[in-house]
């Protein structure tokens, strides 16, 4: 069980949003390559791709744990399945749509997907400044 004090240092709130939204950067526009971009989005052998992109979000995610609080360090397993679930869902609106970037909708989708993310790092920032709040 995750355990939330009533009281979370403020400072340690920043930090885990910085670092989860550097996380974000890194993971989903410096380290993706185009191989990922392009593979994750197929209709077919997208697994592999999209596995390793989502598996890069999960690593970063499990070092920030394993800094503050090694036992939570399963919560970069977590975010990989999220992150990878959230896109593959995007992938397929997307297809399903048949979205392009010159299109508004695929502005919106791709807008939904970064909120979907980005409110995921807020639940795992909270969990982190907890950890490190309590220690």
């Amino acid at each position: 069980m995750i355990d939330i004090p009533d009281q979370i240092s403020t400072a340690w709130i920043a930090i885990a949003l910085v670092a989860f939204l550097a996380k974000h950067l890194l993971g989903d526009f410096i380290f993706q390559t185009k191989w990922m971009v392009m593979g994750k989005e197929r209709c077919k052998d997208w697994v592999l791709p999209l596995a390793i992109h989502a598996g890069v979000h999960g690593t970063i995610t499990a070092l920030l744990f394993l800094v503050v609080s090694p036992a939570l360090v399963w919560l970069g397993l977590v975010d990989a399945l999220v992150h990878g679930t959230i896109d593959r869902l995007k992938s397929h609106a997307a297809r399903r749509a048949k979205l392009t970037p010159q299109q508004t909708g695929f502005w919106w989708l791709f807008g939904m997907d970064q909120t979907l993310h980005h409110l995921t790092h807020i639940v795992l920032a909270i969990l982190l400044a907890a950890a490190a709040s309590t220690s």
